[in-house]
């Protein structure tokens, strides 16, 4: 016994409390730390000068599936570039679309330079399309880009222009997100984002250790670019780990910018998130011995910053029970208990006062952060089953 209590439940104080800190530490200590750190520091590598004759010869990949909505959009935005033409080409390759895409895509071919169409009569998934286009392409540096994302004119230059420094390999956008609307979510991922996009901003400037790609546009060297296996689910966190193991640097360039509709549905993004989650512990399977590996931040990021987010519904299923057991025990845990237990209501409350049209932005940011975690508890026991295809219902563009 220890202050009249026993020791099993300070064992379970304990699990309570690490569970509590770990969540703490991934979403907000983590990002603390390294933006302290990071403070009157900024992304220091050899760059091309705009106009320069050195400039690499870029191919931009797009693999499209039902995209009449927005790929004349997107092509239009490419073209917009102040990037020289002639070392530009462009690769699209339809996923047997069944819409207007092919008839859309033809047609432009005509009227844009270096613009080739691949139409492919067989549905494999974004990974496998990007996997047949690269082969067919022939530039130096490669953009991964989505047929929903539009570009600036600086946009590829800014992409491409740190490449000129041979440590670095991979580089990222800045994506800003457009259609926001109160009913939804697209405010409180909008926010997620954006707090995504500043911590790797500090890891790319501290150790250029950045934790994936947002994967609606960005560059890699030729070379280093690692065909993704066909029945990988998040192919730019792939890609972006087989950089770092072969010691390169990924960064992402905030002056980059590409514009992307958000969304704001919560279903369907609760079935993008799950499909993410469960590429999520593949690649964690995949790259489980970079967790230990000494290049200098690159495990404590990728622990810190995604390992433990992607732990996270687990530590929250522990610090609940823990907290149920200690509640019988001590006063103090019966009303931290009450308090767990009415987060855990929230979300609830959300729903029934988005059904009046009530729309209060700190529930919705509630309901957000457990639709993630619980997505990515489904999403660990769809990784644990035989995954053959990388095949997947695209989001619906456009929403409402």
């Amino acid at each position: 016994m220890l202050a009249g209590y026993s020791i099993a439940f300070w064992i379970v104080v304990c699990l309570f409390w690490l569970s509590v800190v770990i969540i703490f530490f991934s979403y907000l200590i983590f990002p603390a730390i390294i933006s302290l750190l990071s403070i009157g520091k900024r992304i220091e590598y050899d760059f091309y000068e705009t106009g320069s004759k050195k400039l690499p010869k870029v191919s931009l990949l797009i693999a499209a599936f039902n995209e009449e909505e927005v790929i004349e959009q997107k092509i239009k935005s490419i073209y917009t570039t102040n990037y020289p033409l002639d070392k530009l080409e462009v690769l699209i390759g339809s996923d047997n679309s069944t819409d207007r895409t092919n008839e859309i895509v033809s047609k432009l071919t005509t009227g844009f330079p270096n613009l080739k169409f691949f139409s492919f009569d067989q549905r494999r998934g974004k990974g496998n399309v990007v996997n047949d286009l690269f082969k067919r392409s022939t530039g130096d540096i490669v953009v991964l880009t989505d047929a929903n994302v539009n570009m600036e004119e600086s946009t590829i230059y800014e992409l491409l222009k740190y490449f000129k420094d041979a440590e670095i390999g991979l580089v990222d956008t800045r994506m800003v997100n457009t259609n926001m609307h109160p009913s939804g979510i697209s405010h409180q991922e909008k926010t997620y984002i954006s707090r995504e996009v500043q911590i790797k901003q500090h890891e790319s400037i501290l150790w250029g250790t950045m934790m994936g790609p947002f994967g609606g546009c960005f560059a890699i060297r030729r070379e280093l670019y690692s065909p993704v296996p066909k029945n990988f689910l998040v192919d730019d966190f792939y890609i972006n780990m087989k950089v770092l193991e072969q010691g390169y640097k990924c960064i992402n360039n905030l002056e980059a910018v590409v514009f992307e509709d958000i969304s704001n549905n919560l279903k369907d993004e609760f079935r993008r998130k799950v499909r993410i989650s469960t590429g999520n512990f593949q690649n964690l399977r995949k790259f489980s011995h970079m967790l230990w590996i000494k290049t200098k931040g690159l495990s404590f990021c990728f622990i810190s910053h995604k390992v433990l987010r992607w732990i996270g519904p687990f530590l929250l299923v522990l610090a609940y029970l823990s907290n149920v057991y200690l509640a019988f025990i001590s006063e103090f845990y019966f009303y931290v208990f009450i308090i767990h237990s009415l987060l855990l209501l929230l979300p609830l409350l959300d729903i029934f006062l988005k059904k009046i049209q009530i729309h209060i932005k700190l529930l919705r940011f509630i309901t957000h952060f457990y639709s993630m975690n619980l997505a990515l508890f489904i999403g660990f026991f769809k990784s644990l089953k035989k995954i053959e295809s990388n095949v997947w219902k695209p989001t619906q563009r456009n929403q409402a």
